[in-house]
């Protein structure tokens, strides 16, 4: 949360650069990219932490008239749901970065690229300069901290009032 917390105050800060640059005529073009890519990656540390503290998004309306066991289980179908998307998620991110694949390239990405026609490790991005990969690398941290926290909400016992994610 402290990391999400920091890339708000650097969003906003890129966003008021962008404003002043723009009423200047002076535009910094990378700014827009670079607060974009902050607010990617706030958003899934912030989802990450939303799944961890039970503060997601949901609509109780079915499960708030449910007696109380009925509503452990479909608390529990929940979390057993999140922890099937966070494991789909985790291998679906293996399949796009392939890094046993690079590994056995040496880290050449030109070899790589030969061998699985995956340019992952090199497009760079429009105006940063830098690889998309490292990005991209969101996806992946998010998938473990999701299925980290699906496996804690799994194991954790149950409380009555608990929201349902």
């Amino acid at each position: 949360m402290a990391f999400a917390a920091v890339l708000a105050v650097a969003i906003t800060l890129l966003v008021l650069l962008n404003v002043v640059t723009r009423a200047l005529s002076a535009s910094i073009f990378w700014v827009d990219e670079a607060a974009i890519m902050a607010m990617t990656w706030m958003t899934f540390f912030a989802a990450s932490a939303a799944v961890h503290f039970g503060h997601s998004v949901s609509v109780t309306l079915f499960t708030d008239m449910l007696p109380d066991g009925a509503a452990h289980g479909a608390q529990r179908v929940v979390d057993a749901v999140v922890l099937i998307f966070a494991a789909l998620m985790i291998w679906l991110c293996w399949r796009w970065f392939l890094p046993l694949d690079l590994l056995r390239a040496g880290f050449d990405t030109m070899a790589f690229q030969g061998e699985t026609f995956n340019f992952i490790y090199a497009e760079p991005t429009l105006t940063l300069g830098i690889r998309k990969f490292w990005l991209w690398l969101i996806m992946p941290i998010f998938a473990c901290g999701l299925l980290l926290h699906a496996v804690s909400n799994l194991v954790r016992p149950w409380a009555p009032g608990r929201v349902v994610p």
